[in-house]
């Protein structure tokens, strides 16, 4: 066995560095946040050859005064933490004291910087950490960091680089996440020469309309939700411009993107009666968060943190994107407008949203016995909502003009699918199905809201092989489930029994349901747990209760459930998050007839 020594120097810096500098995006991150915490108020990026040839980043900010320069290259050297408690509360982007000394030992680096006050900027040269003393420069105010031949010195990490395009645009990510952080501050960005981006002081909306696009400005609601010491600000986006992947996803703690599982989770869950479970939501939210609750010192990269009240977080971000999502409703923002259609083609082909999926078929039957209870008597024609009133009752109300209505008047119902209606902008498709599941199950979560769960007890138990961590659980949060409508006991070291489940749960699988319910106990707390599976079962019942494909219904119940859709919270979408009204404007009608031309 070979004896213990200590590692060189230099060593210790590559490996130092390998655990912040992996690729160009990574040095580039550093870089920018160093601008930032140094109060820039402008900051210049160029990159060559994908960042690998040369990364320069300059800003106006305080500057380093000389004597410094050579300490700024230093590992652990920094100006922004001086001992445990100032790590505890630390509000600065950088203040481990690595990034610059990481980077200055895998690639040959110039630091130029001039504070006000100097009669002209000091300059320090570094090559593999090894630093030269300060130089006369020119520079007329900030400072300008340049990093050449990035891991010119470590062949093999070199290697596992790919083409100068994919470094770039990895780069390119890292700056607009820093750029989307920072709308007070201007930035520009520019490639092998060419200018990329340029981005003036402006306002958060404006920010995130020039870096996320014009789709996603015209399609979020604007999030801005205080609790406490807590705000939680930016832009949700509509389910209509969800994605596939989740490469639109930004989140920030304090100015800082972070990968969170836990806020993603928050997030996701804000979605979950909206969005359809392969597609995930855009968005860019901010957490502010005093920075003694929060702890960044948690990966060397600052990418993850840790709260200490994970759970508060996770229920405030959580309740304040759902607020924002439930006040949208039916007319006050349309889903995102389709292209128009090649001429000449069928309408059939180009009058459906993408995310539009083939009508269910249920089989007809009326809703189960809870839902009869509910509301004290079953559907029959002509269709009852789910208040217990006929739609045609409901619209023989006095309506509002139509200028009032942003669903209009029904026209039609067509292909025994859709409702066809005309509002002020132009013709309304409603699909029909789709709208009054949502209706309904939107009243059945407020029926069954602030009421106890019936219990229903088993006749047989059930036991089920459990992990040591919902062995634990069962132990520790025996009040949580048993409020919840559960009764678990652990009958060995490695099973726990079930004797009662709440009574909506009660034809489902046992064994599955309390493994479930304990992986979210143990993950986010009791309280959200039970919700999330009750909603799943209140979902089934609405499209028991809501009405049928091929369905006739009269001018007045179509009329009922626009104005039922106009009065409901998520109303733009049905349980499975499919869309459930789209919106042609005149100006789509003349272009598919070729009106004007």
């Amino acid at each position: 066995m070979a004896s213990i020594r200590l590692l060189p120097d230099a060593l210790v810096d590559q490996i130092a560095a390998g655990e912040v500098v992996e690729r160009p995006a990574a040095a580039l991150k550093e870089l920018l946040e160093n601008s930032l915490d140094a109060g820039a108020s402008e900051i210049l990026v160029a990159i060559d050859g994908g960042g690998i040839e040369r990364i320069r980043v300059q800003d106006d900010g305080a500057g380093i005064p000389p004597a410094e320069l050579p300490l700024a290259l230093a590992r652990h050297a920094t100006s922004k933490i001086a001992s445990l408690g100032d790590l505890e509360s630390v509000a600065s982007l950088g203040f481990r004291g690595e990034a610059l000394a990481s980077i200055a030992s895998v690639s040959r680096l110039s630091l130029t910087s001039r504070r006000a006050g100097e009669r002209h900027a000091w300059q320090v040269q570094a090559e593999a950490a090894h630093c030269g003393a300060p130089q006369p420069a020119g520079l007329d105010r900030g400072t300008v960091v340049e990093v050449l031949d990035l891991f010119y010195n470590i062949p093999a990490r070199r290697k596992f680089l790919r083409t100068e395009a994919t470094e770039f645009a990895h780069a390119e990510e890292a700056f607009r996440r820093i750029a989307l952080s920072r709308p007070a501050v201007a930035f520009a960005l520019s490639q092998d020469g060419r200018t990329r981006l340029r981005l003036p002081t402006q306002s958060e909306a404006a920010r995130c309309a020039a870096l996320l696009g014009a789709e996603f400005s015209a399609a979020c609601l604007a999030v801005d939700e205080t609790a406490g010491p807590l705000r939680l600000h930016g832009a949700a986006g509509l389910p209509a411009v969800a994605r596939g992947s989740r490469d639109s996803q930004y989140l920030f703690v304090n100015g800082r993107f972070v990968r969170d599982k836990l806020l993603t989770h928050a997030v996701r869950e804000a979605y979950r009666d909206v969005l359809h479970g392969d597609r995930h939501p855009v968005y860019a939210l901010f957490l502010d968060i005093p920075p003694n609750l929060v702890d960044v010192n948690v990966h060397p990269t600052k990418s993850e943190v840790r709260f200490r009240e994970s759970r508060s977080v996770h229920q405030f971000v959580l309740h304040a994107v759902e607020r924002t999502l439930a006040r949208s409703r039916p007319g006050e923002t349309a889903p995102a407008p389709l292209a128009p259609p090649q001429w000449p083609g069928r309408l059939a082909s180009t009058g459906r949203p993408e995310t539009q999926q083939s009508p269910l078929h249920f089989p007809a039957a009326e809703p189960i016995g809870f839902y009869d209870r509910l509301f004290g008597q079953r559907a029959s024609a002509p269709q009852a909502d789910s208040g217990g009133t006929t739609l045609a009752e409901r619209s023989s109300e006095e309506a509002p003009p139509e200028g009032e209505l942003p669903l209009g008047h029904a026209l039609a119902q067509f292909a025994g699918i859709y409702i066809l209606a005309q509002n002020r902008n132009g013709l309304v498709v409603v699909d029909m199905h789709a709208a009054h599941e949502r209706v309904v199950y939107e009243r059945l979560k407020t029926a069954l809201a602030g009421s106890g769960v019936p219990t229903q007890t088993l006749l047989i138990p059930a036991t089920f092989v459990a992990t040591p961590l919902e062995v634990a659980t069962v132990q520790e949060h025996r009040e949580e489930i048993a409020a919840m409508g559960f009764e678990m006991a652990v009958s060995s070291p490695t099973s726990v029994v079930v004797r009662a489940v709440p009574t909506l749960l009660r034809d489902t699988d046992i064994a599955a349901l309390a493994h479930d319910l304990l992986r979210e106990i143990a993950e986010v707390g009791a309280s959200r747990a039970i919700a999330d599976r009750r909603d799943h079962i209140l979902g089934t019942l609405a499209c028991h209760g809501a009405v049928r494909a091929h369905r006739a219904l009269t001018l007045a119940e179509m009329n009922a459930l626009l104005r039922d859709m106009e009065a409901t919270e998520r109303g733009g979408q049905c349980n499975h998050g499919r869309p459930t009204w789209y919106q042609f404007t005149l100006a789509d009608l003349d272009r598919l007839f070729l009106r004007g031309r």
